[in-house]
């Protein structure tokens, strides 16, 4: 066992106002800036990083362990215009790290690609993830749902977010965002959502309120990340990625709309009232919720994964280069 801690705050925080049905005990304090109450989750990795069993488990500053798909508030704030982030991917990095959403408690752990850990190609000029990628808690793109504007059924995940402030998160990494817009990728039939938001605490944040603001302070981003997503797959022989809309941006009084609509998908989800098929929702804290399990069967759960190892081998690929064709 070995306990992650972020650098810089020694844990990673969220925000919840009081309309939270969690039932954690967490201590709290009032911040100047967001007068919201601050919860505190630690990470602990189980398994040998760069193997098939490495698992990033969540716990709170209590040491209860949680799920972060369904145990951390989705709402940063009672106005409903914040959001937390639970971060999968720090960027620069290759490793498709993502929340386990079949696996009790949903750690995240790496993708799997025909029994080979997955690690997404740099085709030039970028390096890896070229932002932190990660998801919103309480969200679910419910693949028996047929989109009215994209014609294709969600992906069976919670709903993507690509932070583009300026630090490099950590893998786990719990952070507020508020929402600027998002894009509609069809990944293989499937409709697969992407939040554009950006990290409250991040320096342009302030300044940064609509995508319009994104494209006069950061110039090229939002049509980077759309080239980003179209090709990544390409270097592995797959298809450009297709996108709704003619590959353009909504705005984020839309986004925000997609993001409520994916709470009640995942609300119907953890209470029983769809079929998730093989989608794990045990959970400590979502109140009425059938799949709720005790303190004691969460940390059994944790406990009977593999002990933290020595660290696999990173394969040559990861710092290979791809040159595609314009």
């Amino acid at each position: 066992m070995r306990l992650l801690l972020n650098p810089l705050f020694r844990f990673s925080t969220a925000y919840v106002g009081s309309q939270t049905s969690l039932k954690t005990g967490f201590s709290s304090q009032i911040l100047p800036f967001h007068l919201r109450k601050m919860l505190h989750y630690k990470m602990e990795e189980r398994g040998q990083p760069n193997t098939l069993d490495y698992r990033i488990y969540f716990k709170t500053s209590e040491g209860k362990y949680i799920s972060p798909f369904h145990d951390i508030p989705l709402f940063a704030g009672d106005d409903q215009t914040m959001f937390n982030m639970v971060v999968e991917i720090p960027r620069w990095t290759n490793a498709k790290m993502e929340i386990a959403t079949k696996d009790p408690l949903n750690p995240i752990k790496q993708d799997v690609k025909k029994g080979k850990l997955r690690y997404v190609a740099n085709v030039f000029p970028h390096r890896g993830y070229i932002w932190n990628y990660g998801a919103l808690p309480q969200t679910w793109e419910d693949p028996s749902h047929k989109d009215n504007d994209t014609k294709c059924c969600g992906d069976n995940d919670p709903i993507d977010v690509c932070d583009i402030g300026s630090k490099v998160c950590s893998v786990g990494e719990v952070i507020q965002v508020k929402v600027l817009g998002i894009l509609a990728m069809i990944d293989e039939g499937e409709t697969d959502w992407k939040i554009i938001a950006i990290d409250v605490q991040d320096k342009d944040a302030p300044n940064i309120n609509s995508l319009d603001d994104v494209r006069k302070l950061k110039p090229g981003y939002l049509e980077s990340t759309v080239n980003w997503l179209k090709r990544y797959k390409v270097p592995y022989g797959k298809p450009e990625n297709q996108f709704a809309f003619n590959g353009e941006f909504k705005d984020k009084d839309y986004a925000v709309e997609v993001i409520k609509s994916t709470h009640q998908y995942w609300k119907a989800l953890t209470h029983k009232q769809t079929d998730g098929g093989a989608i794990n929702c045990k959970n400590v804290s979502v109140c009425n919720s059938p799949f709720q399990c005790s303190e004691e069967e969460a940390c059994s759960i944790v406990q009977s994964a593999p002990a933290f190892g020595k660290s696999g081998t990173l394969p040559e690929e990861v710092d290979k280069w791809h040159f595609l064709p314009k």
